[in-house]
């Protein structure tokens, strides 16, 4: 097998959900080569204090500017692509791009290939409101791959977003949030929704497929296995 190439990791946002980035690109690289084999990354990790905060002040050109700078930083250290370990933060994926020579791999397109293979064609979506509310994901999923994206109704989008930025992203999985996650996903399939994407990469702390009636898109998991694919030159 030809040597792996080194995948650089922008993460913490939150680094709860940046560590299970890691431990699923070691797991998918030891599972695939054997052995003890594992990943050869990097990882720039923010201090997510600070992202959350220009995040909700709408300061998205300063946020444009820290992942341009993280990319170049992962770029200099000999990273071969960029995984970006958020959703959210492809509202940036442009600036990034035109930052560095070497390729980003977006979120959305595993997710929307797993989603085409399943054979389906109209999904809810969860996901912090930036990445429900804003074009930047669902216009890609859209556009590029043909799909009908469903988002909660405005009520439920408050309870999805509040979950994740008071609980998940600080270790907390409370039973009570989960029943409200799955009451939702019962109300995006009563509006027609063939499954449903996990679409804040903390969101598969708290969710699995036994939450849901119909099939779960885990948008870390995909987005991990991508990497490992690409990592190894492999079609996994």
């Amino acid at each position: 097998m030809a040597e792996q190439a080194t995948i650089g990791l922008i993460g913490g946002m939150s680094w709860e959900s940046s560590a299970q980035y890691y431990r699923l690109i070691n797991e998918g690289v030891r599972d695939q080569v054997g052995g003890v084999a594992s990943a050869r990354t990097l990882m720039w990790s923010f201090d997510f204090a600070r992202i959350e905060a220009l995040q909700h002040a709408g300061d998205w050109d300063a946020l444009a500017g820290e992942m341009a700078e993280a990319a170049k930083a992962l770029e200099r250290g000999g990273a071969d692509f960029l995984v970006l370990c958020t959703n959210t933060m492809h509202r940036c994926a442009q600036a990034i791009e035109n930052a560095v020579a070497v390729p980003l791999l977006h979120i959305a397109d595993p997710t929307a290939g797993a989603i085409q293979a399943a054979g389906l064609s109209r999904v809810g979506l969860l996901g912090t409101a930036f990445t429900m509310e804003q074009d930047f994901y669902r216009g890609r999923l859209e556009e590029r791959f043909g799909l009908e994206v469903l988002i909660p109704e405005p009520q439920d989008r408050a309870a999805v977003h509040g979950i994740i930025y008071r609980e998940l992203v600080t270790g907390q999985v409370l039973d009570a949030s989960r029943d409200v996650y799955r009451a939702v996903i019962q109300r995006l399939v009563a509006r027609g929704a063939q499954g449903v994407i996990l679409g804040c990469t903390e969101i598969m702390l708290l969710i699995g497929q036994e939450d849901s009636p119909v099939p779960i898109f885990d948008t870390t998991t995909l987005h991990a296995m991508a990497a490992v694919e690409r990592a190894l030159g492999l079609r996994i």
